[in-house]
Parts: structure tokens; C-alpha cells; sequence
């Protein structure tokens, strides 16, 4: 039997210059009990329009109005998007786990079915029914470790939703399981 302190063990790893890190098993399995919503990123550098799901989509700030998500720098669709200048950043609700699964689905034609989608007058490719979307322009891209976060200053959002459009139940993701929130769900 493993004790907690041999677990401790195997979980923390010392790096090249003798630094304690925390292995990336433990980090990960610290990271599947956090719930995340769920983003849609799309963008065309002018030859390839690229799809990807994210759940590390965040607000950083609303004045001026910038956002960030990271991407892994082994994903096919992450040199792609590093050739964009603008995305477009799709909101997911429990109604659109589709498109959450048509981005994280890798090695098939996400821009297969016409009928999905189309291309705002900007050029960005945009998916018909995402809850909302907001188009950007990266302004900065981070390379941390095995990652790109991309910093992206928002230009345009999708038209207003009405009021009652307010009790679709947004997706998220949690331990590798996609969840839709609901009144069930609330807490407080």
C-alpha cells in the first residue's frame, strides 16, 4: 500500500537546477476537478480557417476590452492560428456541445458541413447558433511551456440575445465530461 507521503513523492519532481515542480500528472488531475466553460475559436489566416474548443477562455479586462485562452503548441490547429490576426470566439451553451465536440475532435474537416457556418464581412469564419461570439485581434501571443496564450482585444460582439434566451444553460467542462448548468446547480 502507497502511503500519502510516497504519493507526495511521485506527484513532486525536482527540474535541472534542483527547483521542486509539481509533475504534470498531479497538475492535470488538480485541473479536471475545476470546472470551465467552453469556447469555440475560430479564425482563417487567409488559406485554412482552423477550429478549436477551448476551456481556458477568461475576461482579463473590461476597459479596454481584452480577453485571453491558451492553446497547446502540439495541437495541428495552433500553428494556424498563429498566422491569425483575428478570431472569433464563440461562447458555448449546453445547446451547442456540438461544436464543443466538432473542435475537439481532431484529424477531421471541421469546415465540412457549409451549411454551419459562414464568414462575418471581416473574413473570420463564424458558426450559425453560438449562444454569443466576439470577433478580436490578437495582441499578443505567450509562449508558457508547452502552451500559447493569446491575448486578444475584442472588436465586435455577436447582437444581443433576448431576455429569455438568459435560461439556456451554459456548457462546461469537468473531469474530462462535458455538464450543462442548470437550476439544480445553483448553491446560493
Amino acid at each position: 500500500m502507497m502511503t500519502m507521503v510516497s504519493q507526495l513523492d511521485d506527484a513532486i519532481t525536482p527540474d535541472a537546477n534542483g527547483d521542486v515542480s509539481l509533475s504534470p500528472d498531479a497538475f492535470k488531475a488538480a485541473f479536471r476537478n475545476h470546472a470551465a466553460g467552453v469556447a469555440l475559436v475560430t479564425a482563417d489566416p487567409g488559406d485554412s480557417p482552423v477550429a478549436m474548443t477551448v476551456s481556458s477562455l477568461a475576461s482579463i479586462s473590461a476597459t479596454p476590452a481584452l480577453l485571453m485562452f491558451s492553446a497547446s503548441a502540439l495541437s495541428s490547429s495552433t500553428p494556424i492560428l498563429d498566422r491569425c490576426d483575428t478570431v472569433v470566439i464563440h461562447m458555448l451553451s449546453a445547446e451547442q456541445l456540438w461544436l464543443a465536440q466538432l473542435g475537439a475532435t481532431s484529424g477531421i474537416d471541421r469546415f465540412a458541413d457549409t451549411q454551419a457556418w459562414s464568414r462575418l464581412s471581416t473574413g473570420e469564419p463564424v458558426f450559425h447558433g453560438a449562444f454569443a461570439w466576439l470577433r478580436g485581434r490578437v495582441r499578443q501571443r505567450l509562449i508558457a511551456g508547452a502552451s500559447v496564450v493569446y491575448i486578444v482585444e475584442a472588436l465586435e460582439a455577436s447582437p444581443a440575445r433576448q431576455p429569455a434566451d438568459r435560461d439556456v444553460p451554459p456548457l462546461v467542462y469537468y473531469n474530462r465530461t462535458w455538464h450543462a448548468l442548470g437550476p439544480a446547480s445553483v448553491i446560493a
